[in-house]
């Protein structure tokens, strides 16, 4: 038996997670990959984004900090691999290639700034295969903090595949009136790919998903209806931001962002008539170690 660390780097729009996996290697099996350790620390890059343009000296100082305590602990753990890679609020803030040069320069750490495509590309190497490698159809929803992944997918193959920027902090920042209009783009595109689907279900990712599942007490790999959700969605929106701290034990950077994030769900569903929502505990850094490992990279 041989056994491999690899860590991944995921700065997202609403938190920057550190995830360190053990790969474990048998003559003759398929390797098993097993978290070791994940780290996710609240800076949230979206709030400076999506409203000034441009990452703030505080924040950026914070991600210094926070890069710098992830290569000790990388070193600690005996981590052969790592990749980072940025997303939605780094991709557009005026300064986010600057940002990452620095942090090159001062930590060691380089950190790949991706597109929606490669993001959804990575994602993919994720144990999201055992879903849709069936003759069953999905549509597959990742929300973030600065956007949303949207894919069909039927008989495990890609129907047709979209980002758009509808992520949790962007929605919290943003007008009314703007995010009225995006979410309408987001209904013609579901509507127009699963019109002439049947039987369609979702897969949610992200971590106010992974949240509300947990909250369910479901038993992993059962779905989550629509009539649950969206009963949650109702008792959420009625509690005020200390309520969720204090009463759900939510973090202080989850309590505001889960209303946001569980509306899109239940909008995905809504539009393409899904009545179940699959919650694999899938994202980002799980794609990241798996590419790592088979060279995808």
């Amino acid at each position: 038996m041989k056994i491999k660390k690899y860590g991944a780097i995921d700065v997202g729009s609403n938190a920057i997670r550190l995830l360190i996996a053990n790969v474990i290697e048998e003559k003759d099996k398929e390797p098993k990959f097993k978290k070791s350790s994940l780290i996710r620390v609240p800076i949230r890059l979206g709030a400076d984004v999506f409203v000034d343009g441009k990452i703030s000296d505080s924040n950026k100082n914070r991600m210094l900090d926070a890069m710098k305590a992830f290569n000790l602990l990388m070193s600690v753990h005996g981590v052969e691999r790592y990749k980072a890679c940025a997303t939605s609020a780094m991709r557009e803030a005026e300064n986010g290639q600057e940002v990452s040069t620095e942090i090159l320069e001062k930590t060691g750490i380089n950190i790949d700034i991706i597109d929606g495509k490669k993001e959804a590309a990575i994602i993919s190497f994720t144990d999201l295969n055992n879903l849709i490698n069936s003759d069953d159809t999905y549509l597959y929803v990742d929300v973030g903090g600065g956007s949303t992944e949207f894919t069909v997918f039927s008989k495990g193959k890609i129907i047709n595949s979209k980002s758009f920027k509808i992520g949790t902090v962007r929605l919290i920042n943003n007008s009314k009136e703007k995010n009225k209009k995006i979410f309408k783009k987001v209904e013609e595109w579901i509507k127009t790919n699963t019109k002439d689907l049947k039987r369609i279900s979702l897969i949610g990712s992200g971590g106010n998903i992974n949240k509300i599942f947990k909250m369910s007490g479901r038993e992993i790999g059962k779905p989550i209806s629509y009539i649950y959700l969206n009963a949650q969605y109702q008792f959420l929106k009625k509690m005020s931001y200390s309520e969720r701290i204090s009463e759900l034990s939510l973090n202080p950077d989850r309590a505001d962002v889960i209303v946001p994030a569980t509306k899109i769900y239940l909008s995905a569903m809504k539009w393409s008539n899904a009545r179940k929502i699959y919650v694999p505990k899938i994202g980002l850094s799980d794609g990241i170690i798996k590419s790592l490992y088979f060279d995808k990279l």
